[in-house]
Parts: structure tokens; sequence; C-alpha cells
């Protein structure tokens, strides 16, 4: 794509509202006064330079994390203008940084395509920082500008002298501690983010520097989406090393795609729009998906390797690793958090885009074109196996109440957002819950030791385990293309498993099977982590710790106490499970929630999968880190 004007002034820039309520109602804006909520600042800020380089103007892009605790970010696009602009009569950087609705990209010329907030980025940074800097090389000068809680402090002036040829921007901004919960920014949630945007901009460079660790990392991928496809990859044996790609433009909408399979069962498909992940997918997914489909059953039956029956979806994604990602003018997305594109269009050009370009790729490479068809033709002969021992665990469990599982102890009320199941480690610790719970509300699955690790299990294998049947058949909602939410017996599925080595892994292995089988569980905020304490401290009364810190806390304040080490769950009588682990109104639980799928599937297939160097690699890294119970 040609970039854009190379003029960008003040009249470019389009004012919609002024900045009242950012700072009453900042979670309409940021998502969150936490952590999350802190980081998305950076990306705002971070999201303006992108923009830049979107329209070809940028080439790189430093976010240094000070010593002072401030954030900056700088690049080497245009600059924001600093001609007065035509209504207001304040410099258009003033404008940008201190009017809600301000910015280029309500004015097409200025930016064909656009990232962010549609526009609310910076001046929503500017609100929620005590203290901002911004400054602008253009035209052979720096000028300079502060502002304070999203008013302007000082007018914009000239500070110093520049190649006329050097232009950009650089903000520095002071996160606002009345407002948010958290200002320390974690280097390691920004590097996720900035890697996605490396990939997806082939070539664009981001320098992260972390000035209070003295660490620097840099992030750029000349081969864009297919050293992404690599690297989501790794550790997992490819079925063809090459990965497809193919890039195309339809109406202003730029559709760039690459595909690899793998020998594994997942499929990963993750769908980006003007470089916002699209966790919810949408349009352009739907088109990838029905085109895939079409092709590989065109070539399948066209070349002899399908006789009968039509692959479906499941059996063609079955090991695919593909990033889908569109440039598009004006795309629509549903809800405030930007998840799931909207655009009806979009589906019919990027089935279009696909149907052509992987069809003419099959034509000419044959080889790679029949490991695919076979492999879904094996998927499909898979499924259909999954399906029989599916039906014989349903005939099974059809003697029991219900149809549900034997070892389930059910809850007696209906109503779903009311109702929650503890799946419990063992037996033992399973006999304690159901003495405990409320039997009104709460549901008790227990499970016999470790469930199969589904990372490196076909689903045949998972369908025909008898733990994993019980956990599908209490929970309602079934798995994959079957999956329907409205299915779901209880409104928070919580997995309970004793504090020690052994919990962990289960506890893991678990979340494994619900990111891999139910992830829509996880994204709708249904699955949760028990707490159980690590120690109970007896001075007069019973205190019940959680972490090594507040046993040192309980000990200096109580004096010498007898302590007890809660090993597992079994060896705490009910009452004691109930009051520390199961009583709504005094337990701890942590919802589980995907931060970033991508990164979650990359951590999954490290930690569960078959690469072990990988496993070994991330241990030594994060040994220090790691809380033994020796």
């Amino acid at each position: 794509m040609v970039p854009e004007q190379k003029s960008y002034t003040a009249q470019d820039i389009k004012v919609l509202e002024g900045l009242e309520g950012v700072r009453k109602r900042p979670a309409m804006y940021i998502g969150s006064t936490g952590k999350d909520g802190l980081h998305h600042l950076v990306y705002e800020a971070v999201d303006n330079s992108v923009d830049e380089a979107l329209a070809g103007f940028c080439k790189l892009i430093k976010v240094i994390i000070n010593k002072d605790g401030s954030a900056t970010i700088e690049d080497d696009g245009r600059g924001i203008p600093v001609d007065l602009h035509p209504q207001l009569k304040i410099p258009a950087v003033e404008v940008a940084l201190t009017r809600l609705h301000a910015g280029g990209k309500f004015d097409k010329k200025s930016y064909m395509i656009s990232g962010g907030l549609h526009g609310v980025g910076i001046s929503v940074v500017n609100a929620l920082s005590k203290k901002l800097i911004v400054e602008v090389k253009r035209d052979g000068k720096i000028y300079r500008q502060e502002y304070s809680k999203g008013k302007t402090k000082t007018k914009l002036s000239v500070v110093g002298k520049c190649d006329e040829e050097v232009t950009g921007t650089k903000v520095t901004f002071f996160p606002d501690e009345e407002i948010l919960s958290t200002t320390k920014f974690d280097p390691g949630v920004l590097e996720t983010r900035f890697r996605e945007i490396a990939f997806l901009n082939a070539g664009l460079k981001i320098l992260l520097i972390d000035e209070v660790k003295d660490k620097k990392k840099e992030f750029q991928y000349a081969g864009g989406l297919v050293e992404f496809v690599k690297w989501l990859n790794e550790g997992k044996e490819a079925l063809h090393a090459k990965p497809i790609y193919f890039k195309r433009e339809v109406d202003h909408t730029i559709i760039e795609i690459s595909i690899q399979y793998n020998t594994n069962y997942q499929e990963n498909i993750f769908g980006f729009v003007n470089t916002i992940n699209t966790v919810e997918g949408g349009t352009h997914i739907s088109g990838f998906k029905t085109a895939l489909t079409r092709v590989i059953n065109d070539y399948a039956k066209k070349t002899g390797v399908l006789k009968d029956d039509a692959l479906v979806g499941d059996d063609v994604r079955e090991g695919l690793t593909a990033i889908v990602s569109l440039k598009i003018p004006d795309p629509q997305f549903e809800g405030q958090t930007k998840t799931k594109l909207g655009n009806s269009e979009v589906k019919g050009f990027v089935d279009s885009v696909v149907t052509s370009a992987l069809a003419e790729f099959f034509e000419e490479n044959p080889l790679i074109a029949k490991k695919i068809a076979t492999k879904s033709l094996e998927s499909a002969k898979a499924r259909l196996a999954a399906k029989k021992a599916r039906e014989l665990v349903r005939r099974k469990s059809a003697f029991s109440l219900a149809g549900l599982p034997g070892k389930l102890a059910d809850c007696s009320s209906k109503k779903t957002e009311k109702t929650e199941i503890y799946i419990v480690e063992g037996e033992s610790a399973g006999g304690s819950a159901k003495q405990a719970r409320n039997k009104e509300m709460q549901a008790i699955l227990p499970l016999k030791g470790k469930i199969l690790n589904v990372e490196k299990s076909s689903p045949t294998k998972a369908f025909g385990s008898d733990e994993i049947a019980n956990l599908i058949t209490a929970i309602g909602t079934g798995v994959g293309e079957s999956f329907d939410l409205a299915k779901l017996r209880y409104g928070k599925v919580i997995i309970m498993t004793d504090a020690d080595v052994d919990g962990e892994h289960i506890k893991t292995l678990l979340l494994t099977f619900f990111f891999r089988f139910m992830p829509q569980l996880i994204e709708n905020g249904n699955i949760y982590a028990a707490v159980p304490p690590l120690y109970k401290v007896r001075k007069k009364a019973d205190h019940y710790v959680y972490t090594e810190e507040q046993l040192k806390r309980a000990l200096e304040k109580l004096g010498s106490a007898s302590v007890t080490r809660f090993k597992g769950l079994g060896e705490m009588d009910s009452s004691q499970l109930w009051e520390t682990t199961m009583n709504p109104r005094t337990r701890k639980i942590k919802k589980i929630f995907i931060e970033d799928a991508v990164e979650a599937d990359k951590t999954f297939s490290m930690l569960m999968g078959d690469d072990v160097q990988s496993r070994k690699d991330f241990i030594q890294e994060n040994a220090m880190e790691a809380r033994l119970d020796v």
C-alpha cells in the first residue's frame, strides 16, 4: 500500500468532545484500574506510533521503563502536528492530548488504517497521568509541552533544534496513583504485545528498554507472519517446513495470512485487525474457516484422497496454526474491548482470497497439499472414533441418575448462575468436600489421581478416559464444535487441589484440558481455582494463613504458636475445609483468565507438550521464582 499523504497538519485533527468523565470512569476507557489498565496506557501510546508505521512513516519505536516510575514512548514518525488548530486556535498536539475524540484517525486522508481506541488513546493516557511530557520533532525544531491530569501546564515551546529530515514524537507519562491501584510496569507483559506488533508489521523495530533492571529487548521480524507462525510452532513437529503465505488487497482491505500444520491435535487460529488481537474471532475468521474447509475438501476429492463423506471444519483444522491479519480502513468491532470483528463484507473478502490463493498453492505444491489432505482424513477417522467413544460413555452414564457421573454429588438448585461445581483431587478430599458443602448450591466431582495430559493425547484417547468423560458430562456444555454455553450446568467450575507440587500438577493438567477443549468457559469467566490454606496457626483460636509471608506476620503478631502445615485437603476435617476453602463468605478463589491467547498457547505447548528441551530451558530460567515445599 502506498503511504498516505506526507502532509499532516492541524486541520487534519478532528475534534468530537472533551475529556470530561475519563478520570471519573477510567475503567470505561482502559478496562480496569489495576495492572491491565496500567499497561493499556502504554499500548495506547504505542498504538499511535504503530499507526504511523501502518501509514508508512515510522520504522522504530522505543519504549523505556524509567527509574522514576514513568514510561517513555518514542517514534520516528511524522510527529504530531504543532501548528494552530483552525477552530480552537491552540496547537494541534495540545488538541490531541486534551480532547477525547481528537486525532488524525477521523480524517481518512491522514490515516487510512489505524488501531488504538479510535482516537481516544493518547488523551486518555494524559487524563490518567499525574504528569505527561510530549516532545515533537518537526521542521528542524524540537517542541515540548507539559500536562497534568489531562490539563495543560505549560505552553508549547521550542526547546532545541534538529535536522530538518528528523521527525517523531516522544511521550513520557507518570501514571496517577490516585486512579491506578498499581503504577509498576511489568516488562514481561509489555514484551508479549510488542512481539505481536513486530510480527504483524514486517521490518518495524521495537526496542523495550528497562532502566530499572538495566535490560533491553529488541523485536524486529523481516519475515513477518511467516516468522510468527514458525515461532508459534517451535517445539512442535511441522508437517511442512515452509509456512504457506499469501497477501492480497480487496477494496482497500489488506488480507495477510500464514498457515503451517504440525503433527499435534490442537487448532490455533489467531486473528488480528489493524494489529488488534481479535480473541473472539469475527467475520474474518469465519471467512477463513469456510474457505479452508472447502478448498481442502475439493482437493481431497479431486485427487482421490477422499472417497465418500465430506471433511468437516474440525477435521481440516487439526494441527493447524494460522495467523489471519487484516489492515482495514473502517473496522467495526463488537463490544468495548475490540475482541470481535463485525464487518459483514469482510467474510466474503477473506473467503474469496483464501479460496483462490490456497487452491493455487495446492496446485503448485502437490506434496504439501497431499500431506494436509491426508492428515485431515486421518482426523476425520479419529473424530468418528471419538464420537463412538463419547456415545459409549453416554450409554454407560445413562445407568446413573440423569445420565450424570456416579461419583458426582450434585446440588439441588438448578439455577446455573447460583451454583458451582468443585473438581476435587482424590477420594479422601472428595469425601470431606461432600460433607462440608452447601448441598443446595455446591456440587462435588472427585477425581481419581492425575487426569490425562490432553496436550499429548489424541481426542479419541481423551474421550476414552473415564475421568475426562466424567468432567465433560458433569459440566454439560460439550466440547469442540458441539460446545454450547447455554447447557452449562454450573456458574462456577472450581478446581480444588492440594497445596503441594502434585496438586499444582493436577491443577495444570485440568487447566490444559479446559484451555484445549473448553476455552469458551475461561473466556466467559466460569473457571476458578480454590486457594486452600498452607498453615493453621493455633494460639487461643485457629488462624489460617495462605502464604509464607502471612505466616511470618502471624508469628510476629502472635508470638510462639503451634503451627500445622496442611499437606493435603484430606487432612482437614469438613468444618475446616468449609471455613477455609468453600464458604463463599470467607474463602479465597482465583478467577482464571487468558491474558494473551498467543502466549497462553505457546506456554501450554511448551510446558505440557513433547518439547523437552524448551521445558528444561524454562525451568532453568525460572528456577529462582519457584516456591518449593521442601
